[in-house]
């Protein structure tokens, strides 16, 4: 099972010793790291071709466990909202546990949020706002104007790799470690109108609505891939404009994979256990988007 955390050690001497170790690897070390990194440079291959197939990669690997993350600043306030679960990268199913800030003024405990992730369509329960608490909220990723990439507190892992298939520009920038993996750096930016034209069907309509939706269709992001190609960590920033002001809010969504192959059993649903009435507007939300749509889910659950 992969760690979470990066450990980083530093060995250090004093200068005798590091002159004397200098001087006795001259000939051999040096010679051999600098071939290293040429070979890892080399094994690299192109950015933006890599980067483009990489929602692919995950499609073949199955299954995942996977933490999302999602940083805004709103009122003068940084956020960050957590979630974790699970995905089917095959069937494009996924569940997360989400949890919510605090209040401000810490006045407020909110329960967590469950969400199923599916083809066009985000399921919420205990989204509150007036909502039974047996009751699940469905959202149409094609209505609402940033496809789903934010609305719901954490972005579709299969979602978030589809945008790279937006990828205009990216560079190599290394290698390093994400939970104890050796994985390879990359930094570049991706077009959310390109995405969405290269994007599955399930896809295509959400980042084309997030192409027209956000302040801008471009999207930076850093990624590391494992030396399988699957993505590990993707850390994508959107530029968002929300109901209640003018002025862009810059949202930062990072996403982790790990434990490929791990059970993903998702289940959707019933259409009866669907809210079909309207959500109360919530402080924070500008927007009718989150109007739950009545149409039935693809699976029934147990």
């Amino acid at each position: 099972m992969d760690r979470r955390q990066q450990q980083h050690s530093h060995l250090g001497g004093t200068v005798v010793a590091v002159g004397v170790l200098l001087g006795l690897a001259a000939g051999t070390t040096g010679c051999s790291d600098s071939r290293a990194a040429a070979d890892d440079v080399k094994g690299a291959g192109d950015p933006v071709a890599l980067l483009r197939r990489a929602a692919d990669t995950l499609g073949g690997a199955g299954t995942s466990k996977a933490t999302t993350s999602m940083e805004m600043a709103t009122g003068g306030t940084r956020v960050t909202i957590r979630g974790k679960g699970v995905y089917d990268y095959r069937h494009r199913l996924g569940r997360l546990t989400v949890v919510l800030p605090e209040d401000p003024a810490g006045a407020a405990e909110h329960r967590p949020i469950t969400e199923l992730l599916a083809p066009g369509a985000l399921f919420m329960k205990n989204r509150g706002a007036g909502v039974p608490a047996d009751k699940w909220v469905r959202v149409d990723t094609a209505s609402v104007s940033d496809g789903n990439l934010v609305t719901g507190g954490a972005t579709d892992p299969y979602a978030a790799a589809e945008v790279l298939r937006g990828t205009r520009r990216a560079a190599y920038a290394g290698r390093t470690e994400v939970g104890g993996t050796p994985v390879r750096h990359y930094r570049g930016t991706a077009n959310l109108a390109d995405a969405a034209r290269s994007a599955s069907a399930a896809n295509r309509a959400a980042l084309g609505a997030a192409a027209k939706g956000f302040a801008t269709a471009e999207v930076p992001f850093d990624v590391y891939l494992d030396d399988q190609g699957r993505i590990r960590k993707l850390r994508q920033r959107f530029s968002f404009v929300n109901g209640l002001q003018k002025t862009p809010v810059a949202v930062a969504s990072t996403t982790l994979l790990y434990d490929f192959g791990t059970p993903a059993d998702v289940r959707l649903p019933h259409a009866q256990d669907i809210y079909a009435g309207r959500i109360a507007e919530e402080a924070g939300t500008g927007t009718d988007e989150n109007k739950p749509s009545q149409k039935p889910a693809r699976e029934p659950s147990n």
